[in-house]
């Protein structure tokens, strides 16, 4: 059975008139008939009884009506929600980010994205770098922004959007506080709130006991807000990617010699055919003013743990 098939046939069940159903479907009525009678053979009996001046839908072809009707119904409904799609009409688009990405940076990208395509749905979910690279790669994500040491599967299109430096959070009354930088070296044996979900401090721990200096960690959570609150009241110091730092009670200052930074990507999978929200999406990524690219340069040695690559600056 053809799609056409079935647009013929309710469209002649509909107007019980072989040249006026034949107008409608905007074909010859020699080519109407045919195809009506491959659909008589297909489902094994007459659908239409043919007299002089009255055609009209015998006992099999009133059966069959309802269910035809449904499958062209649902044929043109298909079409149309295609064509919504392709306008980005009651389109849905599916975007991770990793939890340790800035709420205020991915907002405000959403923002601008919503106010030049205002019928997408946008769907955010957030989770960690394992998980957001696994949905991704298993089609739950059409897009994700992420930022993990080391390399990103090669299954990955990877599209930098800003480079972010990791910066030390204070308490107002901490002693590093008239530093207006704070070499890592000052960090030794300090007390350390830990946000167990910070993808790139394995390396940076490794990096600076490698240079002698050893944080004492007093408390861990998953949650930048407990941490951020743990750090106000002045249990230890923090650190943050500059970006993701909410409290404005807290004192922020840039880490030096060394320095760390990590780049932020747009990921999508790379050969797969993508929707044109995810096109829009990532062209609007572009367009966006991205603060990291007016940080000034940090003196000293950089390591930017978002790919490994160390530059001394």
């Amino acid at each position: 059975m053809e799609m056409q098939q079935v647009r013929y046939f309710v469209a002649l069940a509909r107007e019980l008139n072989f040249t006026r159903a034949a107008e409608h479907c905007n074909v010859s009525q020699p080519a109407l008939t045919r195809a009506i009678q491959q659909l008589e053979h297909e489902l094994g009996g007459p659908l239409f009884h043919r007299e002089r001046g009255n055609t009209h839908l015998s006992e099999l072809g009133r059966m069959m009506l309802p269910y035809l009707q449904t499958v062209e119904e649902n044929c043109r409904a298909a079409r149309d929600q295609a064509k919504a799609v392709k306008k980005l009409e009651r389109a849905t688009l599916t975007i991770g980010t990793m939890c340790t990405i800035g709420p205020q940076l991915v907002s405000e990208l959403l923002i601008r994205f919503r106010a030049q395509h205002p019928d997408v749905e946008v769907q955010v979910i957030d989770a960690g770098a394992p998980q957001m690279i696994e949905m991704l790669e298993k089609g739950d994500l059409e897009v994700a922004v992420v930022g993990v040491p080391g390399e990103l599967p090669d299954t990955l299109h990877q599209l930098p959007i800003f480079q972010e430096r990791f910066v030390i959070l204070l308490p107002p009354n901490h002693r590093l506080v008239m530093l207006d930088e704070i070499p890592a070296a000052e960090l030794d044996k300090e007390p350390y709130v830990s946000r167990s979900n910070c993808e790139v401090f394995q390396p940076v721990r490794a990096e600076l006991n490698g240079r002698g200096v050893f944080l004492r960690q007093v408390f861990s959570s998953p949650r930048d807000d407990w941490v951020q609150g743990m750090i106000k009241a002045g249990l230890g110091l923090g650190f943050f990617p500059e970006f993701s730092v909410t409290d404005p009670d807290l004192v922020v200052r840039p880490l030096v010699n060394p320095s760390f930074s990590r780049t932020v990507y747009l990921a999508t999978v790379r050969g797969r055919p993508h929707s044109p929200a995810v096109g829009a999406f990532v062209q609007e990524a572009r367009r966006y003013p991205w603060p990291g690219s007016r940080l000034p340069a940090s003196s000293g040695q950089t390591i930017v743990v978002g790919q490994q690559v160390m530059a001394v600056g």
